[in-house]
């Protein structure tokens, strides 16, 4: 959503600025060159935002202030790890509500991460395979297409649903894979 209103501003700005091209070139004015400093200026600052949003991604933009909390926490096998679910609502009335699962790491006082966010579905829940292995089922059973659920090794992996995470330069040594939707 945000690169098609990126792209379409983009498109706008350039045309506007051919436009003004090819009609001080018809009507043999000077072309003004505040409007191309200005315009060029534009679109360097929008994207550089846009690469800013995307490449420098953490998981620090969660509304921590308006969380709900969802199921656990549940311990590993072992119980050196400990999982918890958190609800984000979204969009108001007509929002939703996105979850994210942090893994705190018992042997490390105050020191949890976050290895899963997506949009939440009514079927959620999170079982522990193994001592290193969390599988976390989120799904909407009347819609097939809506399966977010998956099991993921601790410490290797993590997903996000958007792939920020998986784009993100400051987060890529955090983990060894990443899956998005």
């Amino acid at each position: 959503m945000l690169f098609a209103l990126l792209a379409l501003l983009v498109t706008a700005i350039l045309l506007n600025l051919c436009a003004r091209i090819i009609f001080s070139y018809i009507k043999k004015k000077p072309f003004p060159k505040k409007l191309l400093i200005g315009t060029l200026s534009s679109v360097i600052l929008v994207s550089l935002i846009y690469l800013y949003d995307s490449y420098f991604f953490t998981f620090n933009a969660i509304d921590r202030e308006n969380i709900q909390f969802g199921p656990g926490p549940v311990t590993s096998p072992t119980e050196e790890y400990t999982a918890n679910a958190y609800y984000e609502p979204y969009g108001g009335a007509a929002g939703g509500v996105n979850v994210w699962v942090e893994i705190k790491n018992n042997n490390e006082k105050n020191k949890a991460k976050t290895i899963y966010y997506g949009d939440a579905k009514s079927n959620f829940s999170m079982e522990w395979l193994d001592e290193d292995t969390l599988y976390i089922l989120n799904d909407e059973p009347d819609f097939p297409n809506s399966n977010r659920s998956i099991k993921l090794e601790i410490g290797k992996e993590i997903y996000h649903e958007n792939g920020l995470a998986c784009k993100s330069l400051l987060m890529k040594d955090q983990y060894e894979t990443c899956y998005q939707k």
